[in-house]
């Protein structure tokens, strides 16, 4: 039995072309409806002459017997001829069109491209809640099934050019949304290359920066603070499949309080304090959640959460007002994906169980039914070299994380290439499953 996301996948070439070729048909309809009506009188005697001249030269042709059946055939045969010629100029028109838009793609590389377009278009709508690489590496494999991608940013980062930015211009730290926005770009590799270029050997305020973070902080200026505006027009720019959004529009910090008592302000000072996390909270604390976050989480086929740091990158997001109680109360598929590698100074020596309680012991309702764990091990040299970074393999305790009350989805899901992380394809491919 084919289930609905399969049959909207074999239909997506179609969507839009149906209503159209519906109308199309109508209009033929009518038009011809209309002309009888008002020109039978004028064309009737004539069609009458050209029908008795033409059963004259069929039956003298053919016979008196076989007319009839002659006169069918050749009529099937104008029909389809002509029909023929309108698909050939119909072809050739948009060719030609085509050519005219873009004279470097060929025409059944066209094709391929919209057959493919439709189909994502037609995919789930899926959400993400995130910050860090970890979010953005996942939506690289997500992107690959569907174009329906809300991503939803924590928008908590203070450090690095991102920070520099927030406290100089009064802006959103840019630095996770740009990432997101690279991720879900169908544009040039030049330009999204461009938009990740960073400023390493450059000295004075321009020392550190990405080019994506100054040009999205000069689109907010250029739309006078429009933060919307501003994230439209960088999509643009990127051809994104999909959004990205922040969690809020208003400026928000990290707060910590740790193991010692001792609370901490900032993202980037509670990562580096080396103390075991007790609780995080947002500060202000009654700010306000962005409505279209709101809205695509109510909507949504599947909910993805995470992976990343969890107390500076997915805790966050879930601290925004009104962001846990639409997850609590959405009806997609809701899923956490546990980190492959411990975070220092954030969840060192954490199991995958560990990762789940922390959400828990800081959120008050259950915002995911599905927790996504990598049962893959990395190599051993692999593993020591990490170790020197005081970052360890998470363990895959899927009994302890059952014992939680949540499903395991477990498999190997890890990619070593450059670094120990998520196989975004993988975990993709896995969720889309899930969905199905």
């Amino acid at each position: 039995m084919i289930n609905r996301y399969r049959l909207r996948r074999m239909m997506a070439p179609t969507a839009g072309l149906r209503s159209a070729a519906a109308v199309l048909l109508l209009g033929l309809l009518i038009l011809v409806a209309g002309f009888a009506i008002s020109f039978v009188d004028v064309f009737s005697p004539a069609l009458k002459q050209m029908r008795i001249r033409w059963d004259g030269l069929m039956a003298s042709v053919f016979g008196r017997t076989n007319a009839d059946q002659a006169s069918h055939i050749l009529g099937l045969v104008f029909l389809l001829g002509g029909l023929y010629l309108v698909f050939v100029s119909a072809r050739q028109l948009v060719r030609r069109m085509l050519a005219t838009l873009n004279p470097t793609m060929k025409s059944r590389q066209m094709v391929n491209v919209f057959v493919r377009r439709q189909q994502l278009a037609a995919g789930p709508r899926v959400v993400a809640l995130g910050g860090g690489t970890g979010l953005s590496t996942l939506l690289r494999g997500l992107k690959q099934h569907t174009s329906n991608i809300t991503a939803i940013v924590t928008v908590t980062d203070d450090g690095g050019s991102s920070g520099r930015l927030s406290k100089e211009l009064g802006v959103l730290p840019p630095g996770d949304i740009r990432n997101c926005l690279v991720a879900l770009s169908d544009a040039e590799k030049l330009m999204t290359d461009l938009f990740q270029h960073r400023f390493k050997n450059a000295r004075g305020s321009l020392a550190g920066h990405s080019l994506g973070n100054l040009l999205i902080a000069g689109l907010i200026e250029q739309y006078g603070g429009d933060f919307d505006k501003a994230l439209t027009a960088a999509s643009e720019v990127l051809n994104i499949r999909g959004r990205v959004i922040p969690s809020t529009l208003e400026k928000v910090r990290l707060r910590a309080l740790m193991a010692d008592g001792t609370e901490i302000c900032g993202e980037t000072d509670i990562a580096h304090a080396g103390m075991r996390i007790r609780r995080v909270f947002i500060d202000p604390e009654h700010c306000e959640p962005y409505h279209d976050a709101l809205a695509a989480i109510k909507d949504a086929d599947l909910i993805v959460i995470g992976p990343g740091s969890v107390y500076t990158s997915v805790i966050p997001n879930l601290l925004i007002p009104g962001i846990a109680n639409a997850l609590s109360e959405a009806t997609a598929v809701k899923a956490y994906i546990c980190n492959v590698m411990t975070q220092p100074g954030e969840s060192d020596e954490f199991t995958a169980a560990e990762h789940v309680a922390a959400i828990q012991a800081n959120v008050d309702l259950k915002v995911f039914d599905h927790v996504v764990c990598n049962t893959g091990a990395p190599s051993q040299v692999t593993l020591d070299k990490y170790r020197e970074f005081d970052q360890y393999f998470v363990e895959p305790d899927v009994d302890r994380v059952r014992a939680l009350g949540f499903r395991v989805v477990s498999g190997n899901f890890m990619n070593e290439a450059d670094y120990v992380r998520h196989d975004p394809m993988k975990v993709a491919a896995r969720l889309m499953e899930i969905v199905r």
